[in-house]
């Protein structure tokens, strides 16, 4: 990111500065001077102006054997956060994300059914306004960011389809709003996983990623191509899930046979694992499927793992990205035996594109979508800091 001295452009340095520090962590005034081009009065008097608007500050850098004048060290406003919704069909998850990274609250609020919109809504309203107290004395609230297991429409947010939930052109974001009085944006949650693995996980440094998630609502996905992620002309992009992968009669939940949803499922996971209906989340399933010695198990988690390759060798051929990040189940699926993966994908990948790609876990875990729909949150201020004010 590279920033301009002309004062026309200050919006514009103002966020390069910003998302620099917001996504690189604290870096001292000397790097950011290296990173932009800028000079060091400009970086001075660009920080100073973050810090009024109440989005960032500095302190003193560590002790060093440095030689010379030691630079001060930029930090995002800890207190600026952002709120990050995730319904699923067996849950929504509510969560308060930090502009520095930390995740310091999230709840998973049960269903005893798959929630309607509304009752996403109200669960997700109710659980906000009693963290209120917290939020009105501790933090300042950019926004809420959801991340919807569907087909999400990128210029209003609206939920076209969300099969597993039975979400057919609900306008969540609306509701979202009006429930709670926070402005509020939605994207599709594994697309949204990928943004935050691309910058505060796995992903760092890369500019070519592509992002498998596997949830309660099955599979899906997203891309970065040439560093910048790619949604498709209306956001649909992504829905590695719909690959074909067998010839089976197995039916997916947009109604394809012998999809990579179809054949790969963390019901079926739990299910021979004995923890059907437990809620498990992805941390708690590969701990089962790491403690298990259970034959049954392990040749379930072969046949998923054989699949998986089919989709995975598909993509890298078509897309030769550095790295294949998976998460939620498919990231367990994979650490329960990843050399198996390895070699599956290597047989239905040219020599050349699987010679240059690394395939990997999800570093983030469960926080995984809460970074993910915070991030979309926070947008609007990374974009245009002055629209942020202090009295906000």
């Amino acid at each position: 990111m590279q920033g301009n001295n002309h004062d026309d452009i200050r919006r514009h340095n103002l966020s390069v500065i910003l998302r620099l520090v917001h996504r690189n962590g604290p870096t001292s005034r000397a790097q950011l001077t290296r990173l932009t081009g800028l000079n060091r009065s400009t970086i001075a008097a660009l920080v100073g102006e973050l810090a009024q608007l109440g989005l960032a500050g500095e302190r003193d850098p560590d002790s060093t054997n440095q030689v010379g004048r030691p630079s001060p060290i930029v930090h995002v406003a800890a207190a600026v956060v952002a709120l990050a919704v995730n319904p699923e069909i067996d849950a929504v998850t509510i969560g308060i994300v930090g502009l520095d990274g930390t995740v310091h609250r999230r709840i998973r609020y049960p269903t005893e059914h798959t929630p309607s919109p509304t009752e996403a809504v109200n669960i997700a309203a109710a659980v906000i306004d009693g963290m209120r107290g917290e939020l009105e004395a501790r933090f300042r609230v950019v926004g809420i960011g959801v991340a919807v297991p569907g087909l999400v429409r990128a210029h209003d947010g609206l939920v076209r389809l969300a099969p597993h939930l039975g979400w057919v052109d609900e306008p969540l974001t609306d509701m979202l709003e009006q429930a709670t009085g926070f402005p509020v944006v939605a994207a599709n949650d594994a697309s949204l996983g990928a943004l935050a693995e691309r910058y505060f996980g796995a992903g760092k440094g890369i500019t070519d990623l592509i992002y498998l998630n596997g949830g309660a609502s099955g599979i899906g996905g997203g891309m970065i191509v040439g560093g910048l992620p790619v949604g498709g002309v209306a956001g649909y992009a992504g829905e590695f899930g719909h690959t074909r992968v067998s010839g089976s009669s197995r039916v997916d939940s947009a109604g394809i046979t012998g999809t990579l949803e179809a054949e790969v499922s963390r019901e079926e996971l739990l299910a021979v694992l004995g923890l059907s209906g437990s809620g498990a989340d992805a941390d708690e399933l590969e701990r089962a499927l790491l403690s298990t010695e259970s034959a049954e198990v392990q040749a379930e988690v072969h046949r998923q793992l054989d699949f998986l390759a089919v989709a995975l060798g598909g993509a890298i051929n078509i897309l030769n990205p550095q790295l294949v990040v998976l998460g939620g189940f498919l990231g367990a699926l994979f650490n329960a035996d990843p050399e198996r993966l390895r070699a599956a994908v290597g047989t239905w990948s040219l020599p050349s594109s699987f010679g240059s790609v690394r395939i990997t876990a999800a570093e983030l875990g469960s926080n995984l979508l809460m970074i993910g729909a915070a991030e979309l949150a926070f947008e609007g201020i990374l974009a245009d800091p002055n629209g942020f004010g202090v009295s906000d």
